[in-house]
């Protein structure tokens, strides 16, 4: 098993998911972040499972789709995986700050 860290950026992410649905629905804001937090944790015993991101095309730079959202993690093999960012399928991932340390 490794371990999943969560960067602050992809906290902040879940957060604004959160109030951003619960403007609508607290109940389905909260069933939203349990998903994406359960599929994140699925990285744990599989993280090769997500594709490498198309945008980035970097082995290591790693994507698991959950519903309308994509998980972006960095996978250190035999170390740990960091959760880089929680963005929506809609966006432009070009427009993702994130993408900055990956240069």
């Amino acid at each position: 098993m490794i371990k999943v860290i969560w960067t602050g950026r992809a906290l902040s992410d879940l957060e604004d998911i959160r109030d951003y649905i619960a403007k609508d629905s607290d109940k389905y804001a909260r069933l939203t972040i349990e998903k994406l937090i359960n599929t994140a944790r699925l990285i744990e015993n599989h993280p090769l499972a997500g594709r490498i991101v198309p945008e980035i095309n970097i082995e290591e730079i790693r994507e698991i789709i959950s519903g309308n959202y994509r998980i972006i993690y960095h996978y250190q093999p035999k170390s740990h995986v960091y959760i880089l960012t929680v963005h929506h399928g809609s966006g432009l991932l070009s427009n993702n700050p994130f993408l900055d340390k990956t240069k």
